[in-house]
């Protein structure tokens, strides 16, 4: 069985409860003591934003980014930096995420903001123009492209070009026909959705079932589960948040369909944990991906992650929030590292992220490092790489041959980006 999973909200002096249900959006601080050091100052305290979706449909995968967010600043206490964060909660609403952050840097005067949110892009141009640093996740859009004060912790992912890991990855395990779903109203998910097909078809595979429009967040996973079964798929992909790939997993067993291979791109760790008993029977065998190593490589990192979290009270595996929220602190903190100078301007923060050429989130990119300054040459991670975990037997194992697994940029294939 998995090992239980606990977060303890009173951890740190100051963390208080999130009131997402009490206002259009949520603000809730927390405070790490930092220890003196050589490389940080503890005099000066750095305050960061957390922009999340804590409630509605797209919380099945960023609603522990607080508790990421919280590991990364013990590590970085460790180092002499002291850090605070605030948390604004979108609400997964369109209408509500360029508010959530106008409150962390007009109300909370925050230094960065870290954005672990499936609608970032409602807030980016905004948040361009005043010229506020941005860390955090390119899970939602293309202005971590083009919005040169916003950096991703595994890249800005250019989603429109295609590469062969995937492809090569579900033909190694046997896959002949591919099934693919996104999400319409996230780019991300669209077009990840649509170069999926094209990198199975590629590696000599059918993409026999192929949906980049599906509502954002649904559960009505049904009529997928037939489509898929009738175009005869033996593999599929859902580029969406938990809730909706658990759905789906539920819906095609109800069909009698057991794909030999299913990969999703989150769901691993404590997001498994977390969607309930039905969630866990129904992903035995399913393969998850991330850009960022699995805590059973038990890496020099790896170890580190799991102490920050343990040292802020949580226990079990990770959730890819909490490995979003630990990695954009880590890659704040190397900005603060390259510019060289206690507490520097919102201008200077962004030309020392801009600088940093070899980011390794803390050791979790395995080998593979990032130049922060190249908006070109990063399409499916650091290196085209993906390390992939198996759900079996109550916990999670590492692949064979795919720890990780890397590919190429198929040269001439694109996906038309997503309106």
């Amino acid at each position: 069985m998995f090992r239980q999973r606990k977060i303890l909200l009173t951890v740190l002096a100051g963390l208080t409860v999130l009131g997402a249900a009490c206002s259009s959006t949520s603000s809730s601080s927390a405070s790490s003591s930092g220890s003196s050091s050589s490389t940080g100052s503890s005099s000066h305290v750095y305050t960061l934003g957390l922009l999340t979706d804590l409630t509605g449909p797209a919380a099945s995968s960023a609603e522990t980014s607080p508790q990421g967010v919280q590991a990364g600043t013990w590590l970085a206490s460790q180092e002499g930096y002291t850090i605070k964060y605030v948390v604004a909660d979108t609400a997964t609403n369109p209408t509500q995420v360029l508010s959530a952050a106008q409150q962390l840097v007009q109300q909370d005067h925050v230094d960065a903001v870290v954005a672990i949110s499936a609608l970032t892009f409602g807030a980016a141009s905004w948040l361009t123009q005043q010229g506020v640093p941005v860390v955090g996740v390119a899970e939602d859009g293309p202005e971590w492209l083009t919005s040169m004060n916003m950096f991703s912790t595994f890249g800005p992912v250019d989603t429109t070009k295609v590469t062969t890991t995937f492809g090569d990855f579900v033909k190694m395990e046997g896959a002949t026909n591919v099934g693919s779903l996104g999400y319409s109203i996230s780019p991300s998910s669209s077009e990840a959705a649509q170069a999926a097909a094209i990198s199975a078809e590629n590696a000599g595979l059918k993409a026999g079932y192929v949906n980049a429009a599906f509502p954002f967040g649904s559960t009505n996973v049904a009529p997928v589960a037939i489509a898929m079964k009738n175009a005869g798929i033996d593999a599929f992909t859902s580029q969406t948040d938990p809730n909706t790939s658990f759905a789906l997993l539920a819906a095609l067993k109800q069909q009698g369909v057991t794909p030999k291979v299913a990969v999703l791109p989150t769901g691993y760790g404590g997001d498994l944990q977390q969607a309930g008993p039905g969630a866990l029977q129904e992903a035995q065998g399913v393969y998850f991906l991330s850009t960022f190593e699995p805590v059973e490589m038990h890496t020099a990192a790896t170890q580190q992650f799991q102490k920050a979290l343990k040292a802020v009270g949580v226990t079990g595996d990770p959730t890819y929030a909490e490995y979003a929220g630990y990695t954009s602190v880590a890659l704040f903190v190397d900005g603060l590292k390259a510019a060289g100078t206690t507490g520097p301007t919102a201008s200077q923060l962004i030309s020392a992220l801009a600088s940093v050429k070899a980011f390794d989130a803390a050791g979790l990119l395995g080998t593979h490092t990032l130049d922060m300054s190249d908006r070109t040459g990063v399409v499916g991670g650091p290196g085209n790489c993906y390390y992939m975990t198996k759900a079996q037997n109550g916990g999670f194992v590492t692949v064979a041959n795919a720890d990780p697994i890397c590919g190429t940029v198929i040269p001439g294939k694109t996906v038309s980006p997503a309106s």
